[in-house]
């Protein structure tokens, strides 16, 4: 529920008490409190749904609501009409979650963390990310999901897009491009540091850890979860639902692969930072524009919005943002595009090999692929192949016909790694 407070010109007053009487709406007038001897107060209550409704009944009346107009939050109102307002905006023909664009601008900036607090908490996270990659740890990478303010940052850039905010759409880039940019270099220093002081093993290949090996071949399912959590987070600001949740969705997507670029730099395996900065990237860029997205298709516009009249060059802001990101994600896409048809054709070989009756009693467990540009790198992609296999079969020839499958379907030269679980029935 929302406390509208709006100072009126007297000119015009009657025009708004006409208009909230129309629409029943209860309200106070107060001619002695405005500091403007020629202008009056009216205060009333309203379902939050219906705020966006009736501000914009009273704009296409001329009053200007840009002046002095107050949408606080209230727990109840009790009032002659306020049920029926509920009834017809909360439950009734014209229900309606979406809240007005103020609102859902002072809403993104709340969330806008102040410096210390952002890049403190970002740090904070991308350390216990990390320590749950090398733990393999999936509860305490969830922990560090919690933590993470990247929600502000991302929600801030969407919804100054779609306002032609060109003040928050800056502020909500800067702070993302730094924030990962800090996530990345603080996972960095912490691996070495591990390193370095022999805490974990510098023989450990890290890119065999469960927990990072999800992270370093992006597909569709890994940018999946960015549109998701984009599009919820719009969803959640936009209309009277809560998008306390929402922030752990989008650090999901973000700053564990943040975590991945770090430690892959700090092991040197050019495929775990590589493939985990590409997801990384996709997914930075997706949250943005799925955000933008969403709000769009619900109906926010820039406030000089007119279809058809106002020239391209008014909303320059929202548009070059809108290239920048279109841009960046058309080239990671690209690679995400291409990892997606090299990892169809390895499944598909891998399963036209196992098929054959020479291994019929082989069971396929797992495929983990590395991207495909490591090999400018200087290191010749790999392919694990993990298979269950009855006790004391030895399969030699095994890892050679994956891989003449595998390079007649890709047509890349590639590594091939089978690793054996062995499996004992009882009689």
């Amino acid at each position: 529920m929302r406390l509208i407070k709006l100072l009126v010109p007297d000119s015009v007053c009657d025009d708004a008490v006409a208009i909230l009487d129309e629409e029943n709406i209860d309200f106070v007038l107060t001619r002695d409190a405005s500091a403007h001897d020629d202008a009056t107060l009216l205060e009333f209550p309203l379902p939050t749904q219906a705020v966006e409704f009736v501000l914009q009944e009273l704009r296409d009346a001329g009053i200007d609501d840009g002046q002095y107009t107050v949408v606080a939050s209230a727990e109840t109102a009790k009032t002659a009409n306020f049920k029926d307002l509920e009834d017809r905006f909360v439950a009734g023909v014209e229900e309606d979650d979406s809240v007005a664009p103020e609102e859902i601008r002072a809403k993104a900036l709340d969330m806008h963390r102040n410096p210390l607090t952002y890049y403190s908490l970002t740090v904070f996270s991308a350390v216990v990310a990390a320590a749950g990659l090398l733990l393999d740890s999936p509860a305490v990478v969830v922990g560090a999901m919690v933590i993470a303010p990247q929600v502000g940052s991302a929600m801030t850039t969407s919804v100054g897009m779609v306002l032609d905010d060109r003040r928050m759409t800056w502020m909500g880039l800067k702070a993302q491009f730094l924030g990962l940019g800090l996530a990345v270099v603080t996972a960095l220093a912490l691996g070495y540091a591990l390193r370095s002081g022999q805490f974990v093993t510098s023989v450990l290949d890290v890119s065999t850890v469960s927990q990072i090996s999800k992270r370093i071949s992006p597909g569709l399912l890994s940018v999946s979860v960015a549109v998701c959590a984009g599009a919820a987070g719009a969803f959640g600001l936009a209309t009277a639902l809560p998008v306390s949740l929402v922030g752990v969705m989008i650090a999901a997507a973000l700053i564990p692969a943040a975590a991945a670029v770090g430690i892959g730099v700090a092991w040197g395996i050019p495929s775990v930072a590589l493939g985990a900065l590409i997801l990384l990237v996709v997914n930075a860029v997706t949250v943005n524009l799925a955000g933008f997205a969403v709000l769009w298709y619900l109906g926010y516009r820039p406030p000089e919005w007119v279809e058809g009249v106002r020239s391209p060059r008014e909303f320059l802001p929202m548009l070059v943002a809108l290239a920048v990101l279109l841009t960046t994600f058309g080239v990671a896409g690209g690679f995400v595009a291409d990892q997606v048809i090299y990892n169809n054709n390895v499944n598909q070989a891998v399963t036209d090999v196992l098929e054959d009756e020479e291994y019929e009693r082989l069971e396929l467990m797992q495929i983990q692929t590395e991207v495909g540009p490591v090999d400018r790198f200087g290191e010749q992609p790999t392919v694990t192949v993990s298979v269950s296999r009855p006790a004391d079969e030895p399969y030699p020839g095994l890892a050679d016909d994956l891989s003449a499958a595998i390079e007649e379907s890709t047509d890349r030269s590639l590594d091939v790694e089978v690793q054996f679980n062995d499996r004992i029935r009882s009689s």
